[in-house]
């Protein structure tokens, strides 16, 4: 799981980054200070597992996690090579989702590139920008795919029309996403690799003590069916340095209500429409493991191990609400709590799942 994260320069996307991982982003006042894209894993919080670990005495806790990718700040005409563009472009159509750092604060010692803070404009700059470039991208593979509907090919033929829809709707400035994917070409959306595809969870990098976004960024956040939150980058980074007794007494000192950052990477996973199932058992680890949303048994044990998946013969389900009020499996067992499903089960959010081979 792989979040892009993107801005325009001094948006606050380093800032935030380290805040989430630690991971020692290089930070500056000016343009282009992230050359490589930075890359860390930050944990996605789950009281679920701790308490699950707990019931079953496990050995050890491995929560769920999600790659940030810092990407370095895009300018007006990245997708023609402004600002080293197109090297950011192409770093960002490798994650799954986008993270867009939208500055919202006003502190002045923080330059905006362009001497002024409107949050829409520069949304609006990069998502252009976002547009421009997967129109470049769709009129290189047309005539590609146009050959091959020439001769005769059914999937390159629904492939191509399809591509002449999402040209169209680039060219009037709308993403990619607005043209559904294409029932008859399964590898169409993942051949064009389009950046306007991709999920978008706006955050608001607000002024301290600001526990909401801006109205006029959730606004077009939901105009565009996008995620939105609102962080502090620069309180969170420097929360992120404290001991957790500390950092909580400061966030009470800034009127701010329960971690940024954990919101943030919630929200992220939810971006990603995933779900959590579990795997623990005693003296064993205690697993939180992401599964896409309406995903099956079968394809549960293969994020555990392909050869599990192949071994599948049936997976002892329980919510982990019935597991933990029942003090563990062998007292839900009793009770009926604990079913038996096949492959085909549909994995539902906090299941714990024991697959048996």
């Amino acid at each position: 799981m792989k979040v892009g994260i993107v801005g325009l320069p001094n948006a606050g996307k380093s800032t935030l980054f380290n805040a989430l991982t630690k991971g020692g982003a290089q930070m500056g006042d000016y343009p282009f200070t992230t050359i490589e894209p930075n890359v860390a894993v930050a944990q996605v919080p789950d009281e679920r597992l701790e308490r699950i670990a707990e019931t079953v005495k496990s050995s050890e806790l491995v929560p769920a996690k999600i790659d940030f990718h810092d990407i370095a700040g895009l300018v007006k005409g990245a997708s023609e090579g402004e600002g080293l563009g197109n090297q950011f472009l192409a770093s960002i159509r490798e994650t799954d989702a986008i993270c867009h750092v939208v500055r919202c604060h006003t502190e002045s010692d923080v330059p905006h590139p362009d001497g002024r803070v409107d949050p829409l404009a520069d949304i609006e700059t990069i998502e252009t920008e976002l547009v421009l470039a997967d129109f470049d991208q769709v009129e290189r593979r047309l005539p590609r795919v146009g050959k091959q509907a020439k001769t005769g090919d059914k999937e390159a033929q629904v492939e191509h029309e399809w591509l002449q829809a999402v040209h169209e709707a680039l060219a009037a400035g709308r993403p990619a996403r607005s043209i559904p994917a294409p029932e008859g070409a399964p590898h169409a959306v993942r051949n064009l690799q389009a950046l306007t595809t991709k999920p978008i969870l706006y955050v608001a990098n607000v002024d301290e003590g600001d526990a909401e976004p801006p109205e006029a960024v959730v606004s077009h956040a939901n105009s565009v069916n996008a995620g939105v939150v609102a962080v502090s980058a620069r309180i969170e980074a420097e929360l992120a340095e404290l001991d957790p007794a500390e950092a909580a007494e400061m966030r009470e000192s800034y009127g701010v209500e329960g971690s940024g950052l954990a919101r943030l990477v919630r929200a992220a996973y939810d971006l990603l429409e995933l779900i959590t199932f579990f795997t623990a058992g005693e003296g064993k680890e205690a697993v939180a493991r992401p599964l896409h949303r309406g995903a099956t048994a079968l394809e549960a044990a293969g994020t555990i191990h392909t050869e599990i998946m192949e071994a599948f013969i049936k997976a002892e389900v329980i919510g982990w609400e019935d597991l933990v009020s029942t003090g563990g499996y062998v007292a839900a067992r009793d009770k009926g709590l604990l079913r038996i499903e096949g492959r085909d089960y549909l994995v539902q959010d906090g299941d714990v799942i024991t697959i048996k081979v």
